[in-house]
């Protein structure tokens, strides 16, 4: 892939202190960070209306977003960029769900390494402004009002998909959870992968600096004390009946998710 990466090495780590002092203006409120977030917003919207909206695009807007976090006062913990590329083919990236934040940083990391999508909910492909970008990403979509249904899509479009060469980000635990629960992540990314014949890498995430709102859930508490955390761990082959990686999978995150505890800027 000839695209512009972001990040060098395998790993990241903000450095120094990058807030600006607009957003000090802002007296510590969340509302400096949503209006940068809101220009990227409506800026790729426009483009992808326009069907100009490609994945070298998709990763630009992502790291305005990066920006935007480090702007605002957040600071940034990333590893396992190399994890990404042991593979040469697509892979299935199997992630715990914390919040918006995650969804909208992966792509400046994954797609100039590896061409990507989503699984996502059928709500996000049909929202006013955000619907026409998640769209022109041709991911996979789910209702969550038939699980059966939602496993063949996932399976029989992952499969083609992954064919084509093009990897897929799936969050096993559908909704956003603030603290992982092993109980509530399924093993859709495993039997995805199987199918396909591909590997699973597993994304532990630590992304509570963007809390969800009480009235708009995507308009909620920005936390600066709270690093964003993100850590890509080995590929794994899925063998036999899958039980194996799947908890695998689950130990990675549990004990990632413990580590970010103990970062400090």
């Amino acid at each position: 892939m000839n695209m512009k990466t972001y990040f060098t090495g395998n790993s990241y780590k903000t450095a120094g202190d990058k807030r600006s002092i607009f957003d000090k203006l802002f007296l510590n409120t969340r509302w400096y960070f949503v209006y940068g977030y809101g220009k990227v917003v409506v800026k790729a919207r426009n483009l992808a209306v326009k069907n100009k909206y490609d994945s070298e695009k998709w990763a630009a807007s992502s790291y305005n977003i990066v920006e935007c976090i480090e702007k605002s006062g957040g600071k940034l913990f990333i590893e396992g960029f190399d994890n990404i590329t042991k593979t040469d083919g697509p892979v299935v990236f199997v992630s715990n769900h914390m919040s918006t934040l995650e969804t909208f940083v992966f792509p400046c990391i994954i797609a100039p390494l590896k061409e990507v999508t989503y699984v996502v909910k059928d709500s996000l492909v049909s929202m006013p402004i955000f619907g026409s970008i998640m769209r022109s990403r041709n991911p996979i979509v789910v209702s969550r009002k038939n699980s059966r249904q939602d496993l063949l899509n996932v399976i029989n479009k992952g499969k083609e998909i992954l064919a084509g060469g093009r990897s897929i980000v799936l969050f096993p635990e559908g909704t956003r959870q603030e603290q992982f629960n092993p109980e509530k992540f399924n093993s859709l990314g495993i039997k995805l992968a199987k199918e396909a014949g591909v590997p699973v890498i597993p994304v532990a995430i630590k992304t509570d600096f963007w809390g969800n709102g009480k009235l708009i859930k995507d308009i909620g508490p920005i936390r600066r004390k709270e690093p964003v955390c993100i850590s890509f761990g080995e590929p794994i082959t899925i063998t036999g009946n899958g039980k194996a990686e799947h908890k695998q999978v689950i130990e990675y995150i549990t004990e990632k998710t413990n580590e970010f505890k103990k970062i400090s800027f």
